[in-house]
């Protein structure tokens, strides 16, 4: 996976976990051991946490779904920001530690692409308002 900006962040699960890396460990119901997520210092990292958990989630799911095995999942995501704090674009980059041919493998990814919710919600782009009291 490729060097991180600061405001990159990395989940991982399973054989591709790093123990004693960056940030937190989430309990999540696939792993026993749970999920490695971080860091999150900013809200920029939050922002992208937000992303590489969600597509993390989905690999999972949809492997369970199309019976491929998933031994560990690694999850990168980066972007930027312009000066007036506008996203420039997010980039996800998925390692997967499975047993499946590619063809099964590239098949999965193209799923997770097409049904992963936060993605999804961020590329329609979503009204964030303050509510008034």
């Amino acid at each position: 996976m490729a060097e991180l900006s600061p405001f990159g962040v990395r989940v991982a699960s399973g054989t591709l976990r790093e123990d004693g890396g960056d940030g937190v460990v989430l309990p999540h119901r696939w792993t026993e051991e749970g999920v490695q997520a971080g860091p999150a210092t900013n809200g920029a990292q939050v922002l992208h946490l937000a992303v590489a958990l969600c597509v993390l989630n989905d690999v999972y799911r949809e492997a369970q779904r199309l019976e491929v095995p998933v031994h560990g999942v690694a999850v990168s995501v980066d972007g930027s920001f312009d000066d007036v704090w506008a996203s420039t674009g997010i980039d996800y980059d998925i390692r997967l530690d499975t047993d499946a041919p590619d063809p099964t493998v590239q098949l999965l990814l193209e799923v997770v692409e097409e049904v992963a919710e936060i993605p999804r919600v961020l590329r329609a782009g979503a009204d964030v308002r303050r509510r008034l009291t």
